[in-house]
C-alpha cells in the first residue's frame, strides 16, 4: 500500500520567523522524501521472499523502515503543528498542568530540550499514547532460555501474548 505525501497543511508564506524557502525545502526533501523511501521499501518488502532472504536483508529493510516511518509521521506532526498562534485548548491545558505543574514548565522544558539540541539531531515530542504490545529483542530477554536462538524465542512469545490486557489497557488509556 504505498503512502501519499499529504499536502502542507500550513501556509508556509504566513509563518512568523520561518521562511517560505525553509518550510517548502523542509517539507518537499524531508517529509516528502521520508514518504518517497517509505514506499520504495515497503515495496521491497513486499516482493521479498522472507523465508530464503538473509537475515541481515531483513533486518535492514525493517530497519530503514521503522526509520522512514518515523520520519514520515513526525514530519506530518510537525507540519500540522504549525500555522497558528492560538491558545491551548482546555484539556490540554490541564494535562500539562497535571503533568509538568504548569503550561509555563512545560514550556520551557520543552524549549531547553529543543535548544539543547541545537546543532545536533533529533526531535522533542510531547506525547500522550501508550504502546500496545512490546517484544524485547536485547540478549537479555532470551539468552538465559534460548541462548542465540532469538527465532524459537519469538515464536515462543507469539505464543503467550495476553491480547485482553494489552486491549483493556488501551481502551482505558484512550478514554
Amino acid at each position: 500500500m504505498p503512502y501519499d505525501i499529504k499536502p502542507l497543511s500550513c501556509d508556509p508564506r504566513k509563518l512568523r520567523g520561518l521562511s517560505e524557502k525553509l518550510i517548502v525545502s523542509h517539507w518537499e526533501n524531508n517529509y516528502g522524501g521520508a514518504v518517497k523511501r517509505l514506499n520504495a521499501i515497503t515495496s521491497q518488502l513486499a516482493s521479498l521472499d522472507f523465508a530464503a532472504a538473509p537475515v541481515f536483508t531483513i533486518n535492514g529493510l525493517k530497519r530503514e523502515e521503522l526509520i522512514a516511518t518515523n520520519s514520515m509521521i513526525l514530519h506530518a506532526l510537525y507540519f500540522d503543528g504549525l500555522g497558528a498562534d492560538g491558545e491551548l485548548d482546555r484539556p490540554l491545558n490541564e494535562a500539562l498542568m497535571r503533568d509538568f505543574g504548569s503550561v509555563e514548565r512545560w514550556r520551557a522544558e520543552f524549549v531547553a530540550v529543543g535548544k539543547a539540541m541545537g546543532g545536533g539531531s533529533g526531535w522533542v515530542l510531547l506525547a500522550g499514547g501508550i504502546p500496545i504490545l512490546a517484544l524485547d529483542m536485547y540478549g537479555h530477554s532470551y539468552h538465559m532460555d534460548y541462548d542465540t536462538a532469538a527465532a524459537k524465542y519469538v515464536d515462543a512469545f507469539m505464543d503467550n501474548i495476553r491480547w485482553t490486557t494489552m486491549c483493556h489497557l488501551h481502551h482505558q488509556h484512550a478514554q
